[in-house]
């Protein structure tokens, strides 16, 4: 089959290369600038430093115009395969080749549609992560499926660990969705709307730790924002902190809301929710890093006691 694939960043530069594997061909890579943009930069592998080293025709656009419509139109695709495109496709784009587009998402459609798929899976508690194919339409990530990877999540993962065992799972979904596809009788199937759930893109103020929330909660935020994503942080005597590790209590704290009350296990603890009962866990910070860059052990850090706070 003939192959136009979209895509940006990490995840695209991986898809073209699956694609590159697959042995079908691929006629025309179509991708994003090069950005200085912070979110853009993290997993900013190139697609099109791959594309050209393969000897690849490339296009480089922010978003699916007229020249790019008439390119793919030009390189007559039998299917064209999309992930991590940040703009909108019209759909004489999307509708244009023989078997349509397909598009890969980091989830479990219909569950975590939008942005940041599995940050927020580690982030909410879910059990696991996946990679969904499925066509393009009219809608973003609502097309019907044509396949589904699932991965649980290990205990203790952080967000980069969890972000790049799911990438892993981007070369055999591709390679079946084709096969599928070639054999002339893929199976869709439609998505259950009614389970869909949508999360809109990270931003730094995601990362504001809320010490009304419980600590496991807590504890998954720290731990999904590891590096390369901003870190989750709060404010402690007038500065910004953030928070690199944590993790959860032994024993059961009461007292005030984002008090700095004891050590534990060679961390601070920070009293969380219903803390007049004392009958919840809290949060031990292990380790923090201050807004001159310098990283600090926790119980150390905070030998002086006194509040993490929502602002300065």
């Amino acid at each position: 089959m003939r192959i136009v694939s979209f895509g940006y960043q990490t995840w695209g530069r991986r898809t073209l290369q699956a694609l590159l594997d697959s042995g079908h061909e691929v006629v025309l890579a179509v991708t994003h600038p090069a950005s200085e943009d912070s979110y853009k930069g993290i997993w900013s592998d190139s697609v099109e430093d791959l594309a050209r080293e393969k000897g690849l025709p490339v296009h480089l656009t922010e978003r699916a115009d007229a020249e790019t419509i008439e390119l793919v139109q030009q390189a007559q695709p039998d299917v064209i395969v999309v992930n991590s495109w940040y703009t909108w496709m019209p759909r004489e784009l999307w509708d244009f080749p023989t078997y349509g587009t397909l598009n890969l998402h980091d989830s479990l459609l219909p569950k975590f549609t939008g942005f940041s798929p599995v940050l927020w899976a580690l982030i909410s508690g879910a059990d696991e992560i996946g990679l969904t194919v499925h066509r393009m339409d009219e809608d973003l990530d609502t097309g019907d499926i044509l396949v589904q990877h699932a991965l649980p999540i290990p205990a203790g993962i952080n967000g980069t660990d969890l972000v790049l065992a799911g990438m892993e799972l981007i070369p055999g979904a591709i390679n079946e969705a084709l096969a599928a596809l070639e054999s002339g009788d893929p199976q869709w199937r439609p998505q259950d709307k009614s389970e869909r759930t949508y999360f809109h893109k990270r931003s730094d103020r995601d990362g504001l730790i809320d010490w009304h929330s419980p600590a496991v909660d807590l504890e998954r935020l720290v731990r999904a924002l590891s590096a390369p994503y901003p870190p989750a942080f709060s404010h402690y005597r007038g500065e910004r902190i953030e928070i690199l590790e944590s993790r959860i209590s032994d024993a059961r704290y009461g007292g005030t809301i984002g008090r700095v009350i004891v050590q534990e296990g060679g961390g601070a603890v920070v009293c969380g929710p219903n803390p007049l009962r004392g009958e919840n866990p809290a949060l031990v910070i292990t380790r923090v890093r201050t807004s001159d860059g310098v990283e600090h052990d926790g119980a150390k850090f905070f030998r002086r006691g006194g509040y993490l706070t929502d602002t300065l």
